[in-house]
């Protein structure tokens, strides 16, 4: 794909009427999770040409080069900081970034602005900083509070850490607090995970996300696995946790708003999270990054050095897709389905409407009014009922 041919996606009108997010994505890490394939880079990966001291002018310079795109640049209503560890820059840093979004796009009034954060990697004073440059919104990796659990993770955090990190970002005025749960990892007992539920609800942050823990080839724990020395997650205690937290955060005033995300109100959602799910687009910054505009999709070249290599000479793609009608259709139905407020039943194709039926007979869903449901069920089943709906 052309420069020229984002610039036109850019500059089409859809952009604009399905709302218009900002991902940065910072790929430093102290280091590397056993379970992680995500982009991510500690000191002695990077290479030349990048580094934590650099990073911020470098991701500045595609802001720039972003909005040069536009005509004119759409107003953001949500920025999400994902990684890594985003909160390995310092706050001055995120905030100069979030400043550079600002100043060449706009932020919409009332913008969400998020960034994740490792426990380990904030407290008190850098937290209050970040909430006084603009953000609005922490995520928390917690993952669990056993100890053990996290040592299979490779998570070098304290059970305590992460939940000082939520109290100082409530002090530090935050308006929401998020914590994000890993569960079904080997030698993770049920009433470990309850206590994890337990102590993400005592917190008093007003969403959780939670996952069940994916084997990812390549990983330090898929090698562990197939060497026999961590046993493989299994399905059914992944399903049996699934439910336990459905228990739990309804009981506690929670509810879900996409199969692993809970939050106690429709404004603790995260916003830039539903972008994706409601078929919005996104610029995505920094190495890997992906962004997403009416029928095209494009990637940054992953390792950083390469990247910033790259952006000197442009905009620093490493491929791109344009999406048919088939593939936009089919992605449609995936992620709204997930969705707790459901699958527009019009969307649906002849073969699609057939299968619908039949996903209610199995009470996977419920169909009310216009709108397909996911039942309970249906959640643990979500993937079936997406290929049935697709088929």
């Amino acid at each position: 794909m052309s420069v020229e041919a984002i610039t036109a996606a850019a500059r089409s009108p859809e952009t604009a009427r399905e709302g218009f997010g900002f991902y940065v994505h910072v790929p430093f890490c102290v280091s590397r999770c056993g379970y992680c394939d995500f982009n991510t880079y500690t000191a002695s990966e990077l290479g030349a040409g990048v580094s934590r001291e650099t990073y911020a002018s470098i991701v500045r310079a595609e802001i720039r080069a972003a909005a040069a795109a536009f005509d004119p640049p759409p107003n953001v209503d949500t920025v999400f900081f994902g990684g890594g560890t985003p909160t390995l820059l310092p706050p001055s840093d995120l905030a100069a970034i979030l400043a550079e979004i600002d100043a060449a796009f706009g932020l919409a009034p009332g913008a969400e602005v998020t960034t994740e954060a490792n426990p380990e990697s904030v407290d008190a004073d850098s937290l209050a900083e970040l909430r006084d440059s603009g953000f609005t919104r922490l995520s928390v990796g917690m993952q669990s509070t056993a100890p053990h659990v996290l040592e299979v993770l490779d998570r070098e955090h304290s059970p305590a850490r992460a939940l000082a990190a939520v109290d100082h970002a409530r002090r530090a005025g935050f308006a929401h607090v998020s914590l994000d749960l890993i569960y079904g990892t080997p030698g993770e007992t049920e009433a470990d995970f309850a206590a994890t539920l337990k102590a993400a609800v005592d917190s008093g942050v007003d969403h959780v996300s939670a996952y069940a823990l994916i084997v990812e080839d390549g990983t330090q724990l898929a090698r562990r696995i197939r060497s026999g020395h961590v046993p493989r997650p299994s399905d059914d205690v992944a399903a049996d946790r699934y439910l336990a937290a459905e228990e739990a955060l309804s009981e506690a005033g929670f509810s879900w708003y996409e199969v692993s995300n809970w939050a106690k109100t429709p404004e603790a959602r995260c916003r830039h999270n539903l972008l994706y799910w409601e078929g919005g687009h996104w610029w995505g910054a920094g190495p890997g990054a992906h962004s997403h505009l009416p029928g095209v999709r494009w990637w940054n070249h992953k390792h950083p050095s390469t990247y910033a290599a790259a952006l000197a000479q442009g905009l620093p793609l490493a491929g791109s897709e344009t999406l048919t009608d088939e593939e936009r259709y089919l992605e449609r139905i995936l992620l709204r389905t997930r969705l707790s407020v459901g699958l527009p039943v019009s969307w649906l194709r002849t073969d699609g409407m057939a299968a619908a039926k039949q996903v209610v007979a199995d009470g996977l869903a419920v169909i009310e009014g216009d709108r397909l449901r996911l039942t309970l069920r249906g959640r643990l089943l979500a993937d079936a009922v997406v290929r049935d709906l697709t088929a």
